[in-house]
């Protein structure tokens, strides 16, 4: 956030002296942004919905022309990302407790990628880094290794593993 009027002036020049984003930057932010905008779009033009109008759990994907899931179909049991295509079309359909229902991480994942959204378009657009967010590589290494940790945490649960006591 920018600097008050009421700061002093030096606060306020070293804010005006902030690094540009170079161009390559500026327009990867703007290419994810509009990745990103369309795998919402397309997550929404989905039907995450059984014929009887129940929302489904997973498979939604094949809508897509995709194959099922290898991992499940080799095992039986579900991957740590089954779910999340149908997690993501639910949520975009304002579905949240069936789209936490198919995969939660999916549903965190898909609410971070319509905040960031708006942000990577602004921060491309101005070519500085926008809402006072610095330091972006530090905080997408940590998002993702969140996200990999939330996701075996939740494929734990799914398979019904114990916590040794």
């Amino acid at each position: 956030m920018p600097p008050s009027e009421e700061e002093p002036l030096e606060v306020r020049e070293a804010w005006d002296r902030r690094p540009y984003l170079t161009w390559v930057i500026r327009g990867t932010l703007l290419l994810f942004a509009m990745g990103m905008i369309g795998v919402l779009s397309i997550a929404f033009w989905l039907s995450p919905y059984e014929a009887d109008g129940r929302p489904k759990r997973m498979a939604t994907h094949h809508q897509l022309g995709l194959p099922p899931c290898s991992f499940l179909l080799a095992t039986g049991k579900p991957c740590p990302s089954c779910g999340m295509t149908t997690s993501f079309s639910l949520l975009m359909h304002g579905d949240i407790l069936g789209s936490v229902q198919a995969n939660w991480v999916g549903t965190l994942l898909a609410i971070l990628g319509i905040v960031l959204t708006p942000w990577m378009i602004l921060s491309g657009m101005r070519g500085r880094w926008a809402w006072g967010i610095h330091d972006v590589e530090r905080r997408l290494i940590s998002f993702t290794l969140l996200f990999i940790l939330l996701a075996l945490v939740r494929w734990g649960f799914v398979l019904g593993w114990r916590w040794p006591i």
